[in-house]
């Protein structure tokens, strides 16, 4: 269990399962459900489905790359933790169950279960073909916020697709943070990253604007819910502050030919970020 957990990094759900309970919270909010708590259930167990089937999928698709890569070569598929083979038992079971969660919740649900499933397993080949790789990823988790939504209403509404273009500028622009610990071995393979289009100044210029946007679209989303709903008060707006402050710390955090702090700047503060202000805003919501 050990080895699979650390397959799926299973610690870096931290980042999308808050945002996906506030837009479950948004929906009890507005529309309330007689199975709140047993929808919150599954809407939880399709977050880790959906995710572990996405990181099993990545680690496989990548086991090769992972081997050649000093940072990545004791993953457990490339050292031999876990074979192949078992790694894609272990994706297809999950994504079985993510299916059938979602047969459970509500027929929208499990009609675009696919079309997700698509988008989070599809971003492991997009490195191979597209410098726009990050923004591939920072959409996968962006489906929280809207499918917890979508669980608990069976409809669309504009705010959490909002909050779900929060999560996607958010992701996007620390996974660029990230990439850039690999710039020089992805040039080498032929892999394709905005670090490597770009250069590291370039792609910290680029994860800065996608970063302004998330601020200014959390901004949005609160004064839209609060005008619209009178949902939110002061609880939120702290919660956003201190988001935002985060946001800014990581980018003083790291500098082009300064990268020693990208581990601090990608878990420790968006790990923060995503559970203080999803904290505040939930509370917030309901009291």
């Amino acid at each position: 269990m050990k080895d699979y957990l650390s397959l799926v990094k299973f610690s870096h759900t931290i980042f999308a399962l808050p945002f996906a309970l506030l837009g479950f919270f948004l929906g009890v909010k507005w529309y309330g459900d007689e199975l709140t708590w047993m929808t919150l259930v599954k809407v939880v167990a399709c977050m880790v489905f959906a995710r572990n089937a996405a990181m099993a999928f990545n680690r496989y698709v990548d086991r090769d790359i992972d081997a050649l890569n000093p940072r990545t070569n004791q993953r457990e598929i490339p050292a031999g933790v876990i074979s192949s083979r078992r790694a894609r038992t272990f994706i297809i079971v999950n994504c079985l169950l993510f299916i059938v969660t979602t047969y459970f919740i509500n027929p929208l649900c499990f009609y675009l279960s696919p079309v997700a499933l698509a988008v989070v397993l599809g971003y492991s080949y997009t490195k191979h073909y597209t410098a726009l790789c990050h923004l591939i990823l920072g959409l996968g988790l962006a489906l929280a916020p809207v499918g917890a939504y979508l669980a608990v209403s069976g409809a669309f509404h504009w705010i959490p697709i909002i909050y779900g273009l929060v999560v996607l500028t958010w992701v996007s622009g620390f996974d660029i943070i990230y990439a850039l610990q690999d710039i020089d071995f992805d040039k080498g393979q032929n892999l394709r990253s905005l670090p490597v289009r770009f250069g590291q100044q370039g792609a910290l210029h680029i994860s800065t604007a996608l970063h302004v946007c998330c601020a200014l679209l959390m901004i949005l989303a609160g004064w839209l819910a609060q005008q619209d709903y009178s949902a939110l008060s002061i609880l939120h707006w702290i919660g956003a502050l201190l988001f935002i402050a985060l946001l800014v710390y990581q980018h003083l955090l790291v500098k082009p030919g300064r990268l020693d702090k990208v581990n601090l700047a990608f878990f420790t503060t968006n790990g923060i970020g995503s559970l203080v202000f999803c904290l505040f805003f939930i509370v917030d919501l309901l009291w």
